[in-house]
């Protein structure tokens, strides 16, 4: 199981996505460019130590990521996404992807995907803030597949 961010905008958002990976043991991918420094002070805050603890790789673009990912299936989170991500089945080798705060993905990005999920909400809303959507969904994939640290 994996988290990948793409092209992330909010620091805040990323550090908090590589504190869940890290305490979770769920290695972290990220799209570049992102929309801050890697070295922001905000990112650190809100990763605190955990940062150093984190399994993360950086790819430059997404045509590089695509080349370097291993097996397993891309699952996007997207409010355009037709099966709430509650009726999935996951599996272990899943990559859980993330798109920017700003703009999501584009749609090569989205026709990337084998899975298009949405996380149930009220209408009318337009989505919930990332980092608490990859931890719902990162939540129930490894609740899933057994995949919690014990």
């Amino acid at each position: 199981m994996r988290l990948a961010l793409y092209e992330p905008d909010i620091p805040q958002n990323a550090g908090a996505l590589l504190r869940l990976g890290a305490c979770l043991g769920v290695a972290v991918d990220i799209v570049e460019p992102c929309g801050f420094l890697f070295g922001d002070a905000q990112l650190k805050r809100s990763g605190m130590d955990y940062l150093d603890l984190a399994d993360c790789v950086r790819h430059v673009s997404w045509e590089k990521y695509l080349l370097a990912r291993g097996p397993g299936r891309i699952v996007l989170l997207t409010s355009q996404g037709s099966q709430p991500y509650t009726d999935f089945c996951f599996e272990a080798g899943d990559t859980i992807l993330l798109g920017r705060e700003s703009a999501g993905v584009p749609r090569e990005v989205h026709d990337c995907a084998d899975a298009r999920l949405r996380i149930p909400m009220k209408s009318g809303l337009r989505s919930i803030n990332v980092a608490q959507a990859g931890a719902m969904v990162l939540g129930e994939a490894l609740r899933q597949t057994r995949n919690f640290p014990r």
